[in-house]
């Protein structure tokens, strides 16, 4: 196998800021992960890496070879066209970036475009960061579309070999085979060579999946902070303002609907009363009574937002 420090490069400047953080930081950083391009419902995950990056401090450390992991005809690239010539290029960038908390601690956030390729050699390259970099705990994050109401409190369902770091909710599954991803076989491996690692997915209502669900985002930021110490006061502000005004104009919405709609919605909701009263919130695939399926609800209110779109 090709060495996979082959895949990345360091960052001296960044490296460097690194070991002087490691040398006040003896228990270790906590590393934060999360790649476009698989299950992200709510844009929950990208939520929260776009606000970390915009408002705190960072530099980059480590950056990831994208000629070799990323496959530019299954998601090309944007180029920026004026006149008669190209003026710009969205490079796809795949970078560990140094980020510095309300307090000043140190952590780390690895993101970018899901690798495509070499996903094996891929981990392994992480896992040579996380040694070289002393990382104590890697968390990822994402959402995954459920048959929930938004109504209800977001539920978390949270993975890994540190799952106690989120007490209070357990995972609705016994097993069960999904497609992966690279950010799943990252935690697999990292955890199988003894790192912690800890995951936390949200339940996003289905028929919400497609847009940005800002309570999903800051539910999972909650987690976060609470499993990490991390201390993000102006990420959380801005998730939570923007959560209300979410919620607001889907209230509103959904007011403004035919009965069907809200009937669907009131169907979720008593799926999840039932099933939060025999067990727990985050415990949503008890089907006590029967109702309309995610799917049903989600066209019926991507239909209603076709309309109103067409009244506009």
């Amino acid at each position: 196998m090709v060495d996979p420090q082959d895949l990345f490069a360091w960052e001296p400047k960044g490296l460097a800021v690194v070991d002087m953080a490691l040398a006040q930081e003896s228990a270790g950083l906590v590393m934060l992960y999360h790649f476009d391009g698989y299950i992200d419902a709510g844009e929950t995950g990208g939520q929260i890496v776009e606000r970390v990056l915009e408002a705190l401090p960072h530099q980059v450390v480590a950056r990831f070879d994208h000629d070799r992991l990323v496959d530019y005809r299954a998601r090309r690239p944007l180029l920026t066209f004026q006149k008669d010539s190209w003026t710009g290029y969205e490079v796809p960038a795949i970078e560990v970036r140094l980020v510095q908390d309300a307090t000043g601690a140190p952590f780390l956030v690895l993101s970018g475009p899901e690798p495509d390729v070499e996903w094996e050699r891929f981990a392994l390259a992480v896992q040579q960061i996380v040694e070289r970099l002393g990382v104590r705990l890697s968390v990822n994050f994402h959402g995954i579309p459920m048959g929930v109401p938004h109504t209800r409190p977001v539920g978390l369902t949270p993975h890994g070999n540190r799952t106690d770091l989120v007490p209070g909710h357990r995972s609705p599954f016994e097993e069960a085979q999904v497609p992966g991803s690279a950010a799943a076989l990252l935690e697999y491996r990292l955890a199988e060579a003894g790192h912690d690692v800890l995951g936390v997915a949200a339940h996003v209502p289905h028929y919400l999946a497609r847009s940005a669900y800002p309570d999903a985002a800051l539910t999972v930021l909650e987690a976060v902070t609470a499993a990490t110490g991390l201390v993000l006061p102006g990420v959380a502000h801005g998730l939570r303002t923007e959560a209300h005004r979410t919620q607001t104009e889907i209230d509103r919405q959904i007011r403004e609907g035919d009965e069907e709609l809200t009937a669907l919605i009131q169907g979720l909701e008593h799926q999840y009363d039932a099933a939060a009263g025999a067990e727990t919130r985050g415990n949503m695939l008890a089907e006590p009574v029967e109702i309309p399926s995610a799917d049903e609800i989600g066209r019926e209110f991507e239909r209603f937002l076709a309309e109103r779109e067409g009244e506009a």
